[in-house]
């Protein structure tokens, strides 16, 4: 005969149980680390399947360095280059440790994957919810697809991750990492906006975020200086303003559309920075507008973090994470080059949300949405780059339509995080006229 308790549990007892045996499980690091290992083999597995489209760039990469080495002919110290001089340290280290082409590649992977193990050992162990945003980051990186590990951008993503995790408790050293990432390529630099703007005091701005960015480009400078690249390590910017409208960029979406019916608009490549670009009058003033569109974009985002910041003290920690969600993506949907990796910028920090959040603030509410849209962005962003690229560059609908529903959505969750600043800094208002 059962006893009083086997007939206490019900179905429904007995199915939460196992949802939260499952959850446990999930929970384990053992589970995450296989999660890990099955994701990164899948992306580099795919890596090598669209090697040239995936791995070109990295090749890029071997070549400057190649030619620095044997020839003593090197970025920024020796003539005017498209990245920072910073982008020279990771792209140095596989040259140091190899010979041949190959297996730079598989140092350079190699050690995308560990910058990435760094930073989902830190994101896994912030709390409340860090296991939980490892599971929301491994599938974005999955949905983007391989692009991220054969670029400079498959590093940015865990430095910009690991200094929005430390920013609320060492803000000093998210600002460093922010730094180091800028000088590598610029979108690290959209945390040290966030950082600068929510700064509570001049003190602390000054400790905190002057400081540790002064020290960090003194030091790069310095270097530049010391190998004679003093009139080349600002170059950078003017390398980018010389580029042309990119055929996967936001502002490109319109050409790319009308190209369905209009086959006046020619797409062509660019010899000398390897890009599809848009030809013709019309691109050429969007690429110029655009140029004037994105510094004033980021300023005036800057500005409303800080804003957001004096109205709602309380949610300092909320606006950095949302600022520079609103910066990294007004660094896309401004910017006259589209390229696919840009993508990984904006995984960050939906995930250090999800890890830092929590139901009292609204975490939920907040970021459920923008974590959907983000990992469609990724999945439509791989759809494109590499495996539609030929028919989204001959100007195929499907691929089209495509890239332009992946760009709207770009659109979309720039909006959301600027229109959430907005109602942070409202509320603190309504709240004050209501005493």
């Amino acid at each position: 005969m059962p006893s009083s308790s086997d007939l206490s549990t019900t179905p429904e007892a007995a199915g939460n149980d196992v949802l939260r045996s499952a959850i446990r499980v999930l929970s384990s690091w053992p589970a995450l680390w296989v999660a890990f290992a099955l994701a990164h083999g899948w992306i580099i597995l795919q890596a090598w399947v669209f090697e040239a489209q995936i791995l070109g760039d990295v090749h890029l990469y071997e070549w400057w360095v190649r030619n620095g080495v044997n020839a003593d002919w090197w970025p920024v110290f020796n003539y005017d280059w498209v990245y920072p001089l910073g982008a020279l340290a990771p792209m140095a280290i596989p040259a140091l440790v190899t010979e041949s082409t190959p297996a730079y590649d598989w140092v350079w992977m190699a050690m995308v994957t560990v910058a990435n193990a760094c930073a989902v050992v830190v994101l896994g162990r912030a709390r409340p919810r860090g296991r939980a945003a490892v599971w929301f980051w491994l599938a974005f990186l999955v949905a983007l697809g391989p692009i991220w590990i054969g670029r400079l951008d498959g590093l940015l993503a865990p430095i910009i991750l690991v200094a929005l995790l430390v920013a609320a408790r060492r803000p000093a050293l998210a600002m460093t990492l922010a730094t180091i990432g800028a000088w590598i390529k610029i979108a690290p630099g959209a945390v040290a906006l966030a950082l600068a703007a929510t700064a509570s005091s001049a003190k602390e701005f000054l400790r905190n975020v002057v400081l540790p960015g002064a020290a960090v480009s003194a030091v790069v400078i310095g270097v530049a200086f010391a190998g004679g690249g003093q009139d080349n390590v600002l170059d950078v910017f003017g390398e980018q303003g010389d580029r042309q409208l990119q055929v996967e960029a936001v502002g490109a979406t319109p050409f790319t559309v009308a190209r369905l019916w209009d086959p006046s608009i020619q797409v062509e490549y660019d010899k000398v920075i390897y890009t599809y670009e848009v030809q013709g009058a019309g691109a050429d003033a969007v690429a110029q507008a655009l140029d004037v569109a994105l510094p004033v974009a980021a300023v005036l985002i800057a500005a409303l973090m800080w804003w957001a910041a004096r109205r709602r003290p309380d949610r300092v920690g909320d606006i950095v994470l949302l600022g520079a969600a609103a910066e990294l993506l007004a660094l896309i949907v401004f910017n006259k080059v589209g390229s696919p990796q840009f993508i990984a910028w904006i995984g960050p920090p939906i995930a250090a949300a999800i890890a830092l959040g929590s139901r009292a603030q609204g975490t939920r509410r907040t970021w459920f949405l923008p974590a959907l849209g983000t990992l469609v962005v990724a999945r439509l962003t791989m759809e494109i780059y590499p495996l539609q690229y030929g028919q989204f560059l001959g100007g195929w609908p499907l691929a089209t339509s495509v890239g332009a529903l992946r760009n709207l959505l770009l659109v979309a969750l720039l909006v959301g995080a600027v229109v959430r600043l907005v109602q942070l800094a409202v509320a603190r208002q309504v709240t004050s006229r209501a005493r």
